[in-house]
């Protein structure tokens, strides 16, 4: 059975002064959390195990309580005959069982593979997804993207899989771009991880969006990283290195993905989420 692994211990520094108080990935994208979205994509793939790897303190325990249950709570609205309001996060606890680890506060250590790092021994030696909790994928159909990931990554029959969202070429310069090859049976496999690069010369680019199914293997390329010139541990640059030595797919998303990081992507996915159930006018989009 495939684990998850999802980091939420990201500072949220775009959306300060709020992300002082809330932590980004608990923003709410209409009636539930961005992370709300990411644990019922992995519940839909069969990841029935998750580790959350959060920051320590206040924003690590807004995330702990949303996830773990609350029999008071349950008890109040039933109380009152309205237990549908609770239902959704009752889901959730019958979703997954729940692992709460906290990313060590290391003023010289930072970035995005260390949710990996602190996460091994959860892991242990068997397949995982990897997401970030401030990233949402949409699909009108229903379908889980994670669930489809799995599926191709057994399909191509490789190791591990990256989903990919396709932005036009000139959009590259603000994203992780995965440079592709060309594969037997027309798969595309992960060649290199470029950030943000300048004069894209092709007419649409995958981006990283930060969705990964890696085997137990994968762990010692987090495990071994040295920083990125920005001082960062970058996952991208553990993943990049496993490429390098095994046949890692890239899978387009079906869905749209929303950078709920950042201000404007969270405000988009708000704004795609309402009209999908019919409740805007028009979707803004990205």
């Amino acid at each position: 059975m495939v684990k998850a692994v999802i980091a939420v211990a990201g500072m949220g520094t775009r959306f300060y002064p709020i992300a002082k108080t809330i932590c980004k990935c608990m923003l709410p994208v209409l009636d539930q959390p961005v992370l709300g979205y990411a644990v019922a994509d992995c519940a839909a793939a069969g990841a029935d195990q998750i580790a959350v790897v959060t920051a320590p303190g206040e924003a690590g325990r807004q995330v702990r309580h949303y996830l773990t249950e609350d029999r008071g709570l349950a008890a109040y609205f039933a109380a009152r005959g309205q237990q549908d309001r609770y239902e959704p996060v009752a889901r959730l606890h019958e979703q997954a069982r729940f692992t709460f680890i906290e990313q060590p506060s290391d003023a010289g250590r930072y970035g995005t593979a260390l949710p990996v790092i602190a996460a091994a021994d959860f892991i242990g030696g068997g397949d995982f997804f990897l997401i970030a909790g401030d990233d949402l994928l949409l699909r009108d159909d229903g379908g889980s993207e994670l669930a489809d990931l799995a599926a191709a990554r057994s399909a191509a029959g490789t190791l591990a899989a990256l989903a990919a969202a396709t932005v036009p070429g000139q959009q590259a310069h603000r994203y992780g771009i995965l440079q592709a090859r060309s594969a037997a049976h027309g798969h595309e496999l992960l060649d290199d991880i470029i950030e943000k690069p300048d004069g894209y010369p092709q007419a649409t680019a995958y981006i990283n969006i930060s969705r990964a199914l890696l085997p137990g293997d994968a762990i010692p390329y987090f495990q071994k990283l040295t920083p990125a010139a920005t001082g960062e541990y970058q996952a991208t640059d553990a993943i990049a290195a496993f490429a390098r030595d095994h046949d890692t797919l890239i899978h387009p998303i079906a869905g749209r993905y929303f950078d709920c990081g950042s201000p404007t992507g969270w405000l988009a996915a708000n704004n795609a989420a309402a009209r999908a159930r019919g409740l805007a006018p028009e979707d803004t989009g990205q």
